[in-house]
């Protein structure tokens, strides 16, 4: 099965011309001729670049000729970019001039992975989530291989420490997504809707996350957009599920910009060449599409619009587990609209504003049917709007010290109908926050926030107070600890049913150290967290429920040790047990395992310019329902332990005038058997495995860019 694709990947990645080479050398040296070891020298609009060794030389090779850009750069020191001729690019002396060193500042960080450029202390970079093997260019995706994420592959959403994927909310430009992940079938997990190129900022909040964000119980995901390119640039992607185009106009006077990013998938082809568990009647197809303006109004103040659209339906069709020798049907069709618009602006005298509105709608007609068995089909209709303000300022309380006051309220109106029955509901939500960061020292910060809510349809609220504080105990390590209290309204699903209900809730606790350096990344983190007012389904809706989730977390990453090489651990051990819907006393959950772990390895090998990546998974077995047990052994039935290993290759070349990556990427490789659980027969003698579509997903595809490089958004740079 798999020689058709060596043959092909072996063709794809012949290098297709040969150009002529010139040499470029010099020094890079601080203002007072000191030698600058480790700084990333690169010509811009290529891939070509050095690191600066121990004396501060570097020497490279390149294709490109002429004038050009060359650019160097390194952690502490003010990025440097000049002009110069290639063909008398020899000894150069370039001079860095020190900065405002990031590292020398302590940072609020327990319970929080950020990926930015903007910011050098950071674990990961934004390049980092789209090149993670196994990933599929998904931003939840590529998070699962950071401690805390559970890995679960039946259910949408990002399980955090004990907590469901419903207790992890997804924020852009600090505004909440309602349906950030796209319609799926029962069983099988989805992506999420939007495209990492577009944001240039992630931050992965564990737990103990900030009072500027509110109604999830165990995480927020929070997205920041991008600003004005460098320059414009245009993209075209042609792979195994379908063509993609993208455009990035920036104005003669780079004050304003405007783009697009459009995709079409049809899985029929695939799906013709890798048999499905269940038989496709409407094989997967769709379309995404994504448009932005930026506007920078002021030196100081910028305006962004954002619009995103998503269309797509399949059906497919199975042995029903309940009447044997009969079909089950599921027909899905989603249309979904999104919405964002922001603008921010310096105040002056140390006060800055931040405004953003946004509104989005989901629409889904699902059918379902036992063929021949049931009287008639079932038919849902569901459509969720939200709509959002949001307004928040910040006052500067001296160089790093600052307070945020902000509020935000929400709309929400939800209609259902189950084949003749109305189902609906609206909700009024409306919140205020303050937050303080208070540097007591350059190395002894603390942030205390507390946040307001309340909700019309509960006729509830809330205060939630929320503190952090972290101690530098060097230029590379800290330490830091979080408290929060924590508040979210029961899903959706329960709110149509029953009104007379109240926040759940839960307290965290956490305690962190980190060890950051220009190569190498350490951190371990401890956390509590206590579930309390839970939602149970059991004998009637209530707010009974409770639990706890108790563990650690390490993360090892390192770009040194190996030449061309960069590679991360992560370890989670979670105790966690809670008592929710139907369950009848604390329990493990299903969607939780004790132990897991990742290891993600890039391999960049610049004499052919090929980038190899792979990511390896583990997961001890998790719990599941077995109704042939007695209610004493309650999920006391373990899947088979989770291992999975995914490989990526990149091959990065020139096309013409436009800078080419092929991509190769395969998941699950070794075809293990992925147990998520099981679904019984009512009758409990007939049970059927929860798993994937299949054993294994590849994608081989052709990404061309003109106008900038951005092969180095397909590839991580070294």
């Amino acid at each position: 099965m798999l020689k058709p694709f060596v043959a092909l990947i072996l063709l794809t990645f012949i290098p297709l011309l040969m150009q002529a080479q010139t040499t470029v050398s010099g020094r890079v040296t601080t203002a007072k001729k000191k030698p600058l070891p480790g700084v990333n020298i690169a010509i811009a609009g290529t891939y070509d670049g050095a690191t600066t060794a121990a004396d501060g030389s570097f020497s490279f090779t390149t294709t490109a000729k002429g004038e050009r850009v060359l650019t160097a750069s390194l952690v502490g020191y003010q990025a440097l970019e000049i002009k110069t001729d290639l063909a008398a690019a020899a000894q150069l002396h370039l001079v860095l001039k020190e900065s405002v060193n990031e590292l020398k500042m302590v940072t609020i960080s327990a319970g929080s992975f950020e990926a930015s450029d903007e910011k050098k202390n950071t674990v990961l970079k934004p390049l980092d989530i789209v090149t993670t093997a196994g990933a599929n260019a998904d931003i939840v995706s590529a998070l699962k291989t950071l401690p805390g994420a559970q890995q679960v592959g039946e259910k949408e959403g990002l399980f955090v420490r004990g907590g469901t994927g419903y207790e992890t909310q997804t924020f852009i430009d600090g505004m909440l997504v309602r349906n950030p992940f796209t319609s799926g079938m029962p069983d099988f997990a989805a992506r999420g809707r939007f495209s990492p190129f577009l944001f240039k900022g992630t931050t992965f909040s564990s737990g103990g996350y900030s009072a500027q964000y509110g109604q999830g119980l165990s995480s927020a995901l929070v997205l920041e957009s991008t600003d004005l390119p460098e320059r414009s640039s245009y993209t075209l992607g042609i792979g195994s599920v379908g063509p993609s185009v993208g455009v990035d106009m920036l104005s003669k006077n780079k004050k304003q910009a405007y783009g697009f990013e459009m995709d079409y998938f049809n899985l029929s082809p695939y799906f013709a060449l890798v048999k499905q568990e269940q038989k496709p009647t409407i094989a997967p197809q769709g379309f995404n599409g994504s448009g932005n303006y930026r506007l920078k109004t002021s030196k100081t103040g910028m305006l962004k619009i954002f619009v995103n659209a998503t269309w797509n339906r399949f059906g497919f069709q199975g042995e029903s587990l309940e009447y044997p020798g009969f079909n089950e049907d599921f027909e899905l069709e989603n249309k979904y609209l999104y919405t964002n618009v922001s603008y921010k602006e310096n105040l002056g005298k140390g006060w800055k504003l931040n405004l953003g509105t946004s509104f989005s709608t989901n629409q889904d007609r699902i059918y379902m049917d036992t063929a021949g068995k049931s009287p008639a089909p079932t038919r849902i209709n569901a459509r969720q709007d939200l709509s959002q303000f949001r307004l928040m300022v910040t006052r500067m309380l001296g160089r790093f010290s600052m307070l945020r006051i902000g509020s935000e309220y929400q709309y929400a109106d939800e209609r259902s109908r189950f084949n003749q029955y109305d189902v609906d509901y609206v909700d009024s939500y409306s919140a205020t926050f303050a937050e303080a960061d208070v540097y007591f020292t350059p190395r002894f910060v603390g942030r205390l926030g507390a946040r307001y809510e309340y909700t019309s349809l509960l006729k509830a609220s809330s205060i939630a107070p929320r503190a952090s504080l972290a101690y530098k105990l060097d230029d590379k390590s800290q330490v830091a600890f979080a408290y929060g209290e924590f508040y979210q309204k029961p899903e959706p699903q329960y709110l149509r049913m029953q009104h007379q209900l109240d926040f759940m809730r839960a307290t965290h606790y956490i305690a962190s150290y980190q060890r950051i350096s220009e190569f190498y990344t350490l951190r371990g983190e401890v956390f509590y967290k206590k579930y309390h007012d839970l939602l149970k389904t059991v004998p009637g809706l209530n707010n009974n429920g409770t639990g706890y989730a108790k563990g650690a977390e390490l993360f090892w990453r390192d770009r040194k040790s190996v030449k061309n090489v960069d590679y991360w651990l992560s370890y989670s051990y979670l105790d966690t047990k809670r008592d929710y819907l139907n369950y009848p006393f604390e329990v493990q959950p299903d969607f939780a395992a004790q132990h897991t772990a990742t290891l993600v390895y890039k391999h960049y090998i610049p004499s052919v310019q090929l980038n190899v990546g792979a990511t390896y998974s583990f997961a001890t077995g998790r719990p599941y329902y077995n109704p042939n047990r007695p209610e004493s052994e309650f999920m006391k039935d373990r899947t088979r332990h989770l291992n999975t290993l995914s490989l990526n290759v990149n091959y990065l070349t020139t096309v013409g005038k436009a800078f080419t990556v092929f991509v190769f990427t395969m998941s699950n490789v070794l075809g293990n058997d992925q147990e998520y659980g099981f679904r019984y027969s009512s009758d409990k003698l007939r049970r059927r495995m929860v798993g994937p579509m299949a054993p294994r997903f590849f994608y081989v595809g052709m990404f061309m860019s003109f106008g900038i490089d951005r092969r180095q958004e397909v590839i991580d740079r070294q």
